[in-house]
């Protein structure tokens, strides 16, 4: 990102805001115990369940109308709109009550419909947004630095939240600290209940703020379809720009293989960390090693972005996507073997092609993709994530 440097100083302040949008709005304290956080509040497994649905299908119906907005009434519009939904989804559970099951559904559900609006409404809008104010200033060709830099700071922003989270939750671990600064206090599970929840509503305070200091690249210009006049009402141009991205992917060749290649990467990928901690399991890894193996995981993202900025710069997209091909193969080939503790291996193989996937797609996407419908596209191929 010090590249960025000669660029105009609005731009270096969106790209530096980009990166620190994506940090602080996916670090969240309680993904290392979003399972049993939710449980511990009193809610069923079944209902868990609901609220995954819940959140999964509030993002896909509102991935693509969202990006159309973005593109019709500006990108950080829409980023402000995502920093206030941040602190509102993660306000209702650090201060739901307890005892009241239905109540505390209720709560939840509200919750998860307003994480998935964020959500929606930040896919797209801030890659975008932050593309823009380089090509505004003639420096797109750094997106390929800027990416690197991201991936490289939210991975460590992931590990630290992941780490303190999973520590702060766990009341033997605060009964330690607790001694050692002599309080004489008992610490329970209802004392470090809502802890993470507590240090995230934080991390969306500070979400808030971030987008509230973006700068559209086109100061008073509307982002809107040339065929439309800006007269017209935002969510109707929003329809039409949504029709039209969606013909437009469809008659560009390279754009819809790109699309479509992220989707079968990004689903590969994303169903063998899904299902990871079975097959620990089977390969007979200790449960106390899940933990490490998952930060260990997450610092490739320290690693990888380097390589694959370079073979973006230096290499085809047909080589690229070659590799990705080479490393699913693998990886599959590998873990299908289930070889004990050796068998984490070709996880790990596997486990790099997201990273590979997720810096690739944004930088062949944005490269082809005109700005008045930037972050339609990319909320396109959002969607495409979210439909598995």
């Amino acid at each position: 990102m010090s590249q960025a440097t000669t660029a105009s100083p609005f731009t270096i302040t969106n790209v530096k805001l980009y990166v620190l949008f994506r940090i602080f709005f996916n670090a969240r304290f309680y993904y290392p115990i979003f399972t049993i956080l939710f449980i511990d509040f009193g809610l069923t497994v079944a209902q868990f369940s609901i609220l995954n649905s819940i959140w999964a299908a509030t993002i896909v119906l509102a991935e693509v109308p969202s990006g159309a907005l973005a593109d019709t009434i500006g990108r950080r519009k829409l980023l402000r709109l995502t920093g206030w939904l941040m602190v509102f989804e993660i306000s209702l559970l650090a201060f739901a009550p307890k005892g009241n099951p239905q109540l505390l559904f209720a709560i939840f559900s509200i919750n998860r419909i307003l994480s998935g609006l964020a959500e929606a409404a930040a896919s797209g809008a801030d890659e975008a947004l932050a593309y823009d104010s380089l090509k505004f200033s003639g420096k797109e060709h750094l997106w390929g630095s800027v990416l690197e830099s991201q991936m490289r700071w939210q991975s460590l922003g992931f590990i630290v939240a992941m780490t303190i989270g999973a520590a702060v939750y766990d009341p033997a671990t605060i009964q330690i600290a607790a001694n050692w600064a002599g309080l004489a206090t008992v610490i329970t599970r209802e004392t470090t209940l809502r802890i993470p929840l507590f240090l995230t509503l934080g991390m969306a305070l500070v979400t808030l703020v971030i987008t509230h200091r973006f700068k559209e690249p086109r100061a008073n210009e509307p982002i809107t379809p040339k065929k439309h006049t800006p007269e017209q009402p935002p969510l109707r141009q929003a329809f039409h720009l949504t029709l039209e991205t969606g013909r437009w992917i469809l008659k560009t060749h390279w754009v819809l293989v790109i699309i479509t290649a992220g989707f079968v990467f990004d689903g590969i990928a994303r169903v063998v960390i899904t299902l990871s901690s079975q097959y620990y399991r089977v390969i007979e890894l200790p449960e106390a090693s899940y933990g490490i193996i998952g930060a260990g995981v997450s610092m490739l993202g320290l690693v990888l972005p380097k390589i694959t900025r370079r073979l973006s710069e230096y290499r085809s997209i047909r080589f690229n996507f070659g590799v990705m091909a080479l490393l699913s193969l693998i990886g599959l080939a590998g873990m299908n073997l289930f070889i004990p503790y050796h068998g984490l291996i070709p996880a790990i193989i596997l486990f790099s092609v997201m990273y590979f996937n997720g810096f690739f797609i944004s930088d062949y996407l944005n490269r082809m993709t005109p700005s008045n419908r930037r972050a339609t596209v990319l909320s396109f191929k959002g969607l495409s994530y979210n439909l598995l």
